[in-house]
């Protein structure tokens, strides 16, 4: 609604028919969809009154009284109903002890419980409450639009323009896509231009027009389709909220033809999260995978959850007004950065993030680069990589001179592409007859993802871009297969192009599979670094060590270290680096234990800054500031490397059982059938310290007293070998494993307590 200004005002009146005596009144601006606006009067004082405050009823919700405290009344405002003050109070109150963490760990959990149906499958039956049609034939009837019959299809009977499609939504749902199945036996017959309104039944507002197969007109917004005989032809996608009535409009068809023919209507959409609080939600079996939140009081976590989703809510009812929606690809959402953990929860941000990626899109190419590859040589360097350190002849290297800017290619590749360009080049392998229709390039990202980080532990890394950390060589660390940025290494543009190549990822449906800790992806998406948790991952034993070096005594200090100690550190690529001048002649003294400790961390946490922030550089030429301000660094994560599935089936070819019978194989297997993906991965990692297939791991029986039942695993990290205990039950054994691989660090048994 809009005020109109006192000028001009009379003009407005007298032209719909109000009397110019009225002395007061407000006269509204109200939208009529495709009607137009139109001005309607209040007439009366009292009709003013009521609207703007003397007979409000009391404000009994914790909304309305947001809104009263915030924001702007005209007239008296209403009085809000007495509070509770006790709850008031338990919910203002920190929980004792209670940490930001905490808080974080609380939003992942709350993330999860909503979370619904992300692969978006065909919900047509569960989120369609119904359809009506403008006319059709007797054997053409809007009931062949949904029983997924190819030879079947609906038929209009009217005038030219005036057919339409209306879908009733089920309250709740929003379309992720919606397609149009065309029926192309005769030409026109198949729709040309078709225009999608949405809203409520009695105000559609208009939300995309789409042209099939012609390119040359331009409509505004405007969906561009290419079209062919059973091509299912996108006429909406990513929708923010639910909408109750979709209407598809056929503007015109091919040959000016008068009816339309489809075959269907399909659609992805998912449920809008709608999270219902109660204390049941955090009984310990739901906190199992959130070691943080262990041991808290139910009622604490329900009133904590409860200030959460009440921020959230807020949060998303004015984050569009907070930054506005622009397209403006190097706008930047940096203000929430400190929110992210939370933004997660939010209707918007998923919204946000894809409107930034599509509002950034370039068109892709014409024509496929067309690369030659040698994947032979490939093979050769990296069985013995020492003997050209440079990689020349690794995938990685072949393909990045290939594209980079010559005589013969002055094309060069942005990688904005839109997520339907699933193919960034066409490959053709020397001596191997592949015709790569996309598979060969999929194997390309494969090999070059292996050569910058490869998945098993006992290869030869093939380029110098990564090194392993130090915690693949610490049997203990549950982070066995990390890498880092190589602080040796100077060549810039390359890292740049992994950033472009993580970009481009990102952006599709393909994967770039980087092990690297949190302390990389942190950096990358502009979150902070914590060094007792995301240095953990890198070198557990220097947290550890410098955490006690923080905490002994002069005695002790003396003992252990004497005149041994300098101003020096080790970095990931083994180089020795001094902290300070001469740092490696100058002694450590005890009181001066602090600053060295804080140099250590300084120069441990920024010992891979270049090149991370080249990696940033290619990334931020690909994707829009915003989106990486939006992005938590494990959304980041995702996005770029997938989703590490791991399967029973997959798992089952690496597990060798000694001295078992078949029935407790057989248990053994069914308690990790329950297991999700992520299960299985922190179970890989409990027993084996690496998170992803391929690694060999043996069971062994409890080797402590073999006739115990329903005790904890144990693991040892180094041999890759679990001693499995025998169980009453599949229940308890699935219980008590997924107990164990969530807390894994107390429970391996690598080392006794005396190390």
């Amino acid at each position: 609604m809009e005020l109109f200004p006192a000028h001009g005002l009379l003009e407005h009146l007298e032209e719909h028919g109000v009397c110019r005596e009225l002395e007061e009144g407000w006269v509204l601006a109200q939208r009529f969809g495709d009607g137009g606006d139109k001005l309607v009067p209040v007439e009366r004082i009292q009709q003013q009154q009521q609207t703007f405050g003397t007979d409000y009823k009391p404000a009994a919700s914790w909304e309305q009284v947001v809104d009263l405290m915030y924001s702007m009344q005209l007239g008296e405002k209403p009085v809000p109903v007495e509070p509770d003050e006790a709850v008031v109070q338990k919910l203002r109150s920190m929980p004792p002890n209670w940490s930001y963490e905490q808080d974080m760990e609380l939003g992942r959990f709350l993330y999860d419980v909503t979370e619904r149906d992300e692969h978006c499958k065909d919900c047509v039956k569960d989120h369609l409450n119904g359809i009506e049609v403008s006319s059709q034939l007797d054997d053409f009837k809007v009931s062949h639009l949904t029983d997924n019959q190819g030879d079947t299809y609906w038929e209009s009977s009217g005038s030219p323009g005036q057919h339409w499609v209306r879908l009733h939504m089920k309250k709740g749902s929003v379309i992720k896509k919606l397609w149009l199945m065309l029926n192309a036996n005769i030409n026109s017959y198949v729709p040309r231009r078709v225009a999608v309104y949405g809203g409520p039944a009695n105000r559609l507002q208009h939300l995309r027009t789409v042209l099939i197969n012609d390119r040359s007109s331009l409509l505004h917004p405007l969906l561009l389709q290419p079209w062919n005989s059973y091509q299912d032809v996108c006429i909406l996608r990513d929708m923010k909220t639910h909408v109750p009535v979709l209407e598809i409009r056929i503007l015109e068809c091919r040959e000016q033809g008068y009816n339309v023919r489809l075959r269907g209507i399909k659609f992805k959409s998912f449920w809008e999260r709608d999270l219902n609080l109660n204390a049941d939600m955090f009984q310990m079996a739901q906190l199992v995978r959130y070691p943080l939140l262990e041991g808290v009081d139910t009622d604490v976590l329900y009133r904590r959850a409860v200030v959460i989703q009440r921020f959230t809510q807020l949060l998303d009812s004015v984050l569009g007004y907070l930054i506005p929606i622009s397209d403006e690809s190097d706008s930047t959402f940096s203000v929430l950065r400190g929110m992210k953990p939370f933004l997660q929860l939010c209707k918007l941000s998923k919204t946000l993030v894809t409107h930034c990626l599509q509002s950034s899109e370039s068109s892709p190419p014409c024509m496929l680069p067309k690369l030659l590859i040698n994947r032979q040589l490939a093979r050769e360097h990296r069985a013995h990589p020492e003997l050209d350190p440079s990689g020349r002849n690794t995938v990685f290297t072949q393909v990045y001179e290939n594209l980079k800017p010559s005589k013969t290619n002055n094309h060069l590749l942005n990688y904005r592409w839109p997520q339907t360009h699933s193919q960034w080049w066409e490959c053709v392998f020397t001596t191997e007859g592949i015709i790569d229709n996309g598979g060969g390039f999929r194997d390309c990202l494969t090999d070059i993802s292996e050569e910058l980080c490869p998945s098993s532990g006992d290869v030869p890394v093939p380029l110098p871009f990564f090194v392993r950390t130090s915690n693949q060589g610490n049997s203990s660390s549950d982070t066995r297969d990390m890498y880092v940025p190589n602080p040796s290494c100077k060549d810039f543009p390359k890292y740049e192009w992994i950033g472009q190549l993580m970009g481009a990822a990102l952006r599709s449906k393909e994967i770039l599979v980087l092990a690297l800790p949190s302390l990389v992806w942190k950096q990358l998406s502009g979150e902070e670094v914590i060094w007792s948790k995301d240095f953990a991952a890198v070198d557990v034993e220097l947290v550890k060590l410098l955490q006690m070096l923080e905490e002994v005594d002069r005695e002790a200090f003396n003992f252990m270290f004497g005149k041994e100690l300098t101003y020096t550190t080790v970095r990931s690529d083994q180089r020795v680096v001094e902290l300070i001048p001469k740092g490696s002649s100058t002694v450590v003294r005890f009181e001066d234990r602090k600053e060295f400790i804080r140099l250590v961390q300084k120069a441990r946490l920024e010992e891979s800054k270049e090149q991370v922030e080249a990696i940033r550089a290619g990334l931020l030429r690909v994707v829009p500031q915003a989106v990486l301000d939006l992005l938590t660094w494990q959304q980041l994560e995702k996005k770029v490397c997938g989703n590490p599935e791991v399967t029973v089936d997959e798992l089952k070819k690496f597990v060798t059982f000694e001295d078992f019978d078949s029935s407790h194989v057989q248990q053994f297997w069914d308690a990790l059938n329950n297991f999700t993906s992520e299960d299985l991965s922190r179970f890989l990692k409990f027993v084996t310290g690496r998170s992803r297939l391929p690694v060999q791991l043996t069971i062994y029986p409890d080797r402590s007293i073999p006739e115990r039942l329903d005790m904890m695993p144990e693991a040892s990290t180094c041999s890759c070998t679990l001693f499995l205990p025998k169980y009453s039950s599949v229940k308890t054994c699935e219980e008590l494993l997924r107990y164990a691989v969530y807390n894994c660090m107390s429970i391996d048994t690598d080392k006794d307590n005396w190390d």
